[in-house]
Formats: C-alpha cells, structure tokens, sequence
C-alpha cells in the first residue's frame, strides 16, 4: 500500500527552509558574484550552486532511490489509508526521497499501528503527537 500524490489544492509550500554557515571570504564572493549581476541575490546563487551539485550526482540520486526503492517526490497518508492498513492487518514501511505528509487527522494511536517504519529524506510534516509516537520508528 502505497501514499497517494497530493492533489494541487492539498499541496503544502514546495520548499524547505534552511540555514547554512559560510566563511567570510566565500560569502564575499557570493556577494562580489551578486553585485556584478550574475545573480539576483545569494539565495540564487544559492539555489543555483546546489542545483548544480545535484545534477553532477543525478544518477547516483537515481540509482540509489532505485535501489532503496524510495517513493519521489509528494507523498500523503491519510487516515483512510492507514485504517485500511491496520483492517487487512498490515503495516506500512514508508521511504520518501521528498515530502511525507501524515494528516493532521492521524491520531498517535492509529499511526502507530499502521506504520512499522519511516524514513524521510527531505521533509516529513505531520502533527506533533504523531511524530512523538513514531519517534522509535524513524530512521
């Protein structure tokens, strides 16, 4: 049993907020590169150099989420899904290279029955409660 793909009107902000540490001299030049127009401020330069990186290591990123069979992009598990989990007595392993959202009506109780693991590489969003109570279960 699979998460289903978020309908549009569903769908959260399509990115992450993060913070990253710089030495002196790189920020200098980011702000140099900044100036003289080749980028519109440091978060492109930012973004840029990071989507650079990861086109470089494209296929690595490919086979690895091929071989740790990890589900791409949105994901969302729903309170019907999980309780149709637990009815045919299963669990679910969940493996998302993105964003895993658990919905804000999955009380702890039922997402502990109904998922046996979870492991997000990006952004898991789900209530308070739910992470707590998965909390031994996330790798």
């Amino acid at each position: 049993m699979a998460g289903k793909d978020l309908q549009p009107s569903a769908r959260p902000a399509d990115s992450e907020k993060i913070t990253i540490n710089l030495g002196f001299v790189d920020l200098g030049q980011i702000d140099l590169l900044v100036r003289d127009g080749f980028y519109a401020n440091r978060t492109d330069f930012i973004r840029t150099a990071i989507r650079n990186g990861l086109d470089r290591h494209g296929e690595a990123v490919k086979q690895s989420v091929a071989r740790k069979r990890l589900s791409l992009g949105l994901t969302h598990y729903g309170r019907r899904e999980l309780e149709a989990a637990v009815a045919a007595g299963e669990t679910l392993d969940i493996q998302v290279l993105g964003l895993a959202t658990i919905a804000s009506d999955v009380t702890p109780e039922l997402a502990r029955a109904a998922i046996s693991s979870v492991q997000v590489l990006g952004a898991l969003h789900a209530s308070a409660a739910v992470r707590a109570a998965l909390a031994d279960r996330t790798l």
